[in-house]
């Protein structure tokens, strides 16, 4: 079953891929907010969720934050990473760049040797004001699950224009200091076959990590709740192979 975070600041939790995790959400909290409606999201469909979409305010964010990890530290418990995600995504918040600011003195006040990710499908990478927060940050972790925009509109389905050579243009602009995370899964939906693991798709999906050449890349299947209930996971031997492909290229690649 799919569900929503019903906070600004949750968990922690222990992230596959981050360790122990404070999370962030910039989201609404009774509703989901999101530029994509992905098949595999753990929070439902957009549709699901129509309650008041309003953005939680930069000073609520700094204030809940900045108490969570005094309290961490005191407890003997500071996090590994404060991961921005949540219920959408957190770059559509008009103040992102401030909140990121206020993250980073928050953590160096609190638990300096914390790291800070942003999870995000990059379909704000156009705005300036988000680039230059997320050059910031430690691990700025974008989206890219197919090298094909037909896939995209099916797997992603954007919510507003949205195409793969733009979107890999923009990411070439961060000059490599950025992690590519791509979901890989197969099945069906609406009648039609989801498969972003032949070797059409992963062919072509390493030509463009090659191009953008990013620190990491992080591959990884379903681990939780769907929307879309035929969806099936990619096992790890699989990813690893995967993996290794792009290790070849000289990247770092992790499997979650």
């Amino acid at each position: 079953m799919t569900s929503l975070y019903d906070n600004i600041i949750f968990g922690p939790v222990r992230s596959r891929r981050l360790g122990l995790s404070l999370g962030v959400n910039l989201l609404p909290i009774e509703s989901k907010l999101c530029s994509f409606d992905c098949i595999y999201c753990e929070c439902g469909w957009n549709a699901d969720h129509p309650g008041r979409r309003r953005f939680n305010a930069r000073e609520d964010v700094a204030a809940m934050l900045d108490e969570t990890l005094a309290r961490m530290v005191a407890e003997g418990t500071p996090p590994d990473v404060i991961t921005f995600a949540g219920n959408g995504e957190p770059t559509m918040h008009p103040d992102f760049e401030a909140i990121i600011e206020d993250t980073l003195r928050l953590r160096d006040k609190h638990a300096p040797s914390a790291k800070v990710s942003v999870l995000s499908n990059a379909t704000q990478i156009h705005r300036e004001d988000v680039r230059r927060a997320l050059l910031r940050v430690d691990n700025n972790i974008l989206k890219l699950d197919s090298a094909f925009d037909d896939t995209v509109q099916l797997v992603n389905k954007p919510q507003g224009t949205y195409t793969v050579a733009r979107t890999v243009e923009l990411l070439k602009s961060f000059g490599g200091e950025l992690i590519v995370q791509t979901m890989f899964l197969r099945g069906e939906y609406e009648g039609r076959r989801v498969d972003n693991t032949t070797e059409r798709e992963v062919s072509a999906w390493l030509e463009l990590i090659k191009d953008i050449a990013p620190k990491q890349v992080m591959v990884y299947s379903l681990d939780r709740d769907t929307p879309c209930q035929t969806l099936e996971k990619v096992e790890k031997d699989e990813l690893r192979a995967i993996a290794e492909r792009v290790e070849a290229l000289g990247i770092s690649c992790s499997v979650a």
